[in-house]
């Protein structure tokens, strides 16, 4: 979505090329009946739903902070296109990292002016985002998030909460300072979903999905199990051809692992099961093993957003 110099946003045309720096909005859902939709901005935002604060909140920081473009996952992907839906899934943690800025929006947090760190760090640390699955990117992918209350007030960012966040997700400081989510074992990352949930079960899959740098169509109605399932493989077959690249790019070691017993020579990575490892987001569908994230190209993240 683009403000204009009035203050005032709209979806934008569709963006392919050249794509304007913008920031991106991280929040939980509420009811269906209290989102913006992206059918309801077509015919004009719904200025008496409740979620319509949150997009002229992000529309306000976004200009504050120089940016005349924004992202907000509620309104700028049409759901009811399984193939859009599906794309943007995929996209998802790239959007994210590319974003200038993320605005994490609290809604069950308040502060005021007269509050501070000790007083208001209890009930930031209870936040129902940190228990979403889709929020576990949305923290990690950005290079810059902010962290604003109920009434718009800002608390802090990744950077000076990092030992609250750390504490209270059971992420290491390294992984939201950036380090290339690849140098984090498998283990590791499904560790720090372990206590998160999604409003659909395939969803704790799906949104693991740019975690581990992977793509997966969607099949809603498969179940966890069975979306775990391709996960695991899929991850396994990336592992593998990783370990081939290196070998074939190293003449010795690939002559070295020629003698090796094949049981060793074709050991593959034995994934743990992701059935009790669930993960968020209420209501909607979205959103590394990689330093790769590049992935899919920049026009695909706003083709189908029109934001």
């Amino acid at each position: 979505m683009q403000v204009d110099e009035n203050g005032e946003f709209g979806l934008t045309k569709d963006l392919t090329t050249n794509i304007p720096p913008y920031a991106i909005l991280s929040h939980t859902w509420g009811n269906d009946d209290e989102e913006v939709t992206f059918k309801d901005m077509t015919k004009g935002p719904r200025r008496t739903k409740v979620g319509y604060r949150k997009l002229r909140f992000c529309a306000e920081q976004a200009s504050r902070d120089g940016l005349q473009h924004f992202w907000v996952d509620t309104c700028c992907i049409d759901k009811s296109n399984n193939t859009e839906l599906s794309e943007a899934i995929n996209s998802m943690f790239r959007w994210y990292q590319s974003a200038k800025k993320c605005y994490v929006y609290l809604s069950d947090f308040a502060t005021n002016e007269h509050d501070t760190l000790e007083t208001w760090e209890p009930s930031f640390r209870s936040c129902r985002w940190f228990t979403r699955g889709w929020t576990l990117q949305e923290l990690l992918a950005p290079p810059s998030v902010e962290f604003f209350c109920s009434n718009w007030r800002k608390i802090g960012s990744k950077t000076s909460l990092e030992q609250q966040i750390c504490e209270v997700t059971g992420i290491v400081a390294r992984a939201l300072k950036g380090t290339p989510l690849a140098e984090f074992t498998v283990d590791e990352r499904m560790l720090w979903a372990k206590s998160r949930q999604t409003a659909r079960a395939e969803d704790k899959t799906y949104c693991l999905l740019g975690i581990f740098n992977v793509y997966l169509p969607l099949i809603y109605g498969e179940g966890e199990e069975n979306a775990s399932l391709r996960l695991r493989e899929e991850i396994d077959k990336r592992s593998r051809k990783h370990q081939l690249d290196g070998l074939s790019s190293d003449p010795q070691s690939l002559q070295d692992s020629s003698k090796r017993p094949k049981s060793v020579a074709n050991r593959t990575l034995v994934v743990p099961s992701r059935t009790n490892h669930g993960v968020d987001d209420s209501k909607s569908s979205f959103r590394h093993e990689a330093s790769d994230t590049a992935g899919m190209s920049n026009a695909s993240m706003f083709t189908i957003t029109h934001s």
